[in-house]
Formats: C-alpha cells, structure tokens, sequence
C-alpha cells in the first residue's frame, strides 16, 4: 500500500519501557514522522518524550470566566442603570453587592464551557471512527499492551523504510493502518 493511501504504522509493544525508548529512537532517527502512543496507564516521560506542548485548554477556560462574570455584570449593571432603573428604599441603581453572585455564577458557568468545548476540539472529538479501531490488536490498548502509531509528516515520508526502522526497535508486531 502506498504512503498517500496509508494512515500510518502500528507498532506493538509489551512494556512501557519498550515504548518511552522507541518513542525517543522514532523521535531522533525518523523527523518526517508524526508519532502517537497509546497505554494502558500513564506513562512517566513519555509526553517529554514525544515532545507534546502544552494546550490551550486554561486560557479559554480564563477567557470563558471572563466572558460569563464580566457579561453578566455588564448586564446586570446596564439594566438596572440605564434599561430600568428602579429606586428602591432610596438605594443606588448601581448597586454592586447585588450583582456579585449572579456574576460568580456566570463565571463559574463559562469557564466550564469554554474548557469542555476547548478540550473537545483540542482531542480532536467527537470523533465517532478512527482508522486504529479496525486494527484488531489495538483493544488491547486499554488492557495489557503499550502502542506507537507512526504517521507520515511531509513528502518525504517512505512507508517501506519506515516499517523496517520500526521492525528493528523489536516490538510484538507493526500492523498498517489504512486511511
């Protein structure tokens, strides 16, 4: 099957230690790859390892509260100022105290939604198939075994000699993903 036809190569492993080393040697021997691992458990050193950046999931998240606890207050504030301004027992229109917890409220509700959404689109989900669920040994990704999706990075991505590299980093089995 050729590069353009091919989602990647799925290598199998029996450790993590097997894994945070192939990882690594793909990493420096191999830069026209992409790579992604899948385990069973966490794994320490391996997002290092696989050189993953950190997200954006708190700044939206921060936006989000922003965006709820000021928008609300804002409101609040321009309702009862300008849209309908009441006196009640002689009381300020502009009364702050009043407007705190609905805002606290708000802020608490849109840094929810914005961190699930940013965390969602940031994963890549919903995402209902992948081209790793019709490979048959990757169920046991979540039981008992550790796995290194190889994927193509630029035009000088070469599936045969790909493969090879990753049949010499000894592992269970290097199964072709189709698109």
């Amino acid at each position: 099957m050729s590069a353009s036809l091919s989602h990647g190569l799925l290598v199998e492993f029996i450790s993590a230690e097997q894994l945070l080393g192939a990882v690594g040697r793909v990493r420096r021997e191999q830069p026209n790859c992409a790579i992604e691992a899948y385990s069973p458990f966490a794994v320490e050193g391996l997002d290092e390892a696989l050189g993953c950046r950190r997200d954006g999931v708190a700044r939206w998240t921060l936006l989000g509260a922003f965006i709820g606890g000021a928008g609300t207050y804002a409101l609040e504030w321009y309702s009862a100022v300008f849209n309908y301004p009441i006196n009640v027992g002689g009381r300020p229109t502009a009364s702050w105290p009043a407007f705190l917890p609905p805002a606290l409220e708000m802020t608490v509700l849109g840094a929810a939604l914005f961190g699930v959404l940013a965390m969602l689109i940031g994963n890549g989900l919903p995402r209902l198939h992948h081209p790793l669920f019709d490979v048959k040994a990757f169920e046991r990704a979540s039981s008992d075994r550790f796995f290194m999706l190889v994927r193509a990075q630029g035009p000088k991505f070469d599936l045969q000699s790909t493969r090879k590299f990753c049949e010499s980093l000894s592992p269970v089995s290097v199964h072709e993903v189709s698109q």
